[in-house]
């Protein structure tokens, strides 16, 4: 197969799940591999906008030198560490980061992974019963509770994958991973349309048997005088980290951390109290967060540098919302424990995608 023809097909793939169905932000990521070579994509840059000259092509060779290198013990010089290295797999003539599960997506034998995260499968991997739900909706899939993503994730991901070939059934084609999303594998792009197409509508029907299908409630939209009045404290309070906002009309935040995604991009706490420059300071100091998302009278608020990543954070503490939503059909939600989720707050990699994505 011709690398054109390869780089055609998960271009393809790339813009058919780069839905805001299917992923949100700069998040998710897709490969594709011959014997030799996986192209992956760039962080940061979204799936529909993926073109076949985008992919970065790495050396699977040293790629797979990850599973067995030795890293400092420190999780920062760790972190550094695997960049490093990571940049070093890319082949001359090319520039960028590769997506940091790129490890991860060497591992599978498949020549063809996508990598996404639905709103309606995050009901299911943040669900209190989501392994069990997903061990019998999808008795060959694998699932992996909560882990650091990154470098533990791909060791974990790596190690199972080995373990269901060395058991000669072969390796899963699909990977669910609690608290943030789904991989599907395979050689024939047709097969992970169809294995898409199983999945959602199987997680669709279970949430529409217990009466979640839908949306939560949202108020109505607050004037924009009204809007523009809030944002002014949140400037007075924070300075250029709220230069830019979005409104919406009030709706029920999620309760705690529920993915990587939704912590990049609205981070893993919101405001909710008065609106009060003095108040709102409080928070950032007492919390160490400076937050993306304010929820203050009859509106919810989204915050940034930016327009874009103002609108990204309201966009994804409402998806977190649904997923909340939708986690009632699989046991309720489950949210990150604190440690993964300061992990992710102060990750490196993360601030990297969320840098470029907004």
């Amino acid at each position: 197969m011709s690398t054109e023809h390869l780089l055609a097909t998960i271009t393809a793939l790339s813009h058919e799940f780069g839905t805001p169905d299917h992923v949100k932000g700069g998040g998710g990521n897709t490969s594709a591999k011959d014997d030799s070579t996986v192209y992956v994509k760039p962080s940061g840059i979204t799936l529909r906008d993926m073109r076949p000259e985008d992919f970065l092509p790495l050396d699977r060779a040293r790629v797979a030198g990850l599973m067995t290198a030795r890293f400092p013990e420190d999780v920062r010089a760790r972190e550094a560490a695997v960049v490093e290295f990571m940049a070093g797999t890319i082949r001359p003539g090319h520039d960028g980061r590769p997506s940091v599960e790129a490890p991860l997506h060497n591992s599978f034998t498949a020549r063809y992974v996508v990598h996404t995260h639905p709103t309606l499968v995050g009901g299911l991997v943040c669900g209190r019963n989501g392994e069990a739900v997903a061990r019998e909706m999808f008795p060959d899939a694998l699932w992996l509770d909560p882990i650091e993503p990154g470098y533990l994730l791909s060791l974990r991901v790596g190690e199972c994958l080995a373990e269901a070939r060395a058991g000669g059934g072969g390796e899963p084609a699909v990977v669910f991973l609690a608290n943030h999303g789904m991989f599907v594998a395979h050689d024939d792009p047709a097969e992970i349309r169809r294995l898409y197409a199983d999945i959602m509508g199987k997680v669709t029907a279970a949430v529409a048997a217990v009466g979640l299908a839908g949306e939560p409630e949202r108020g109505p939209d607050p004037t924009p005088a009204d809007a523009a009045a809030a944002a002014a404290v949140f400037r007075e309070a924070l300075g250029g980290e709220a230069e830019a906002f979005t409104a919406s009309g009030r709706f029920a935040l999620p309760g705690g951390p529920l993915s990587p995604d939704h912590i990049v991009y609205s981070r893993s706490r919101f405001y909710e109290g008065p609106l009060d420059a003095a108040a709102i300071r409080r928070f950032r100091d007492d919390s160490g967060i400076i937050p993306r998302v304010a929820r203050v009278g009859d509106m919810v608020l989204g915050l940034g540098r930016t327009r874009k990543a103002a609108a990204l954070a309201l966009e994804f503490a409402w998806d977190g919302a649904m997923v909340e939503r939708y986690a009632g059909a699989f046991g309720g939600v489950a949210y990150l424990e604190p440690r993964l989720a300061d992990f992710i707050e102060n990750w490196e990699v993360e601030k990297f995608r969320r840098q470029v994505s907004t």
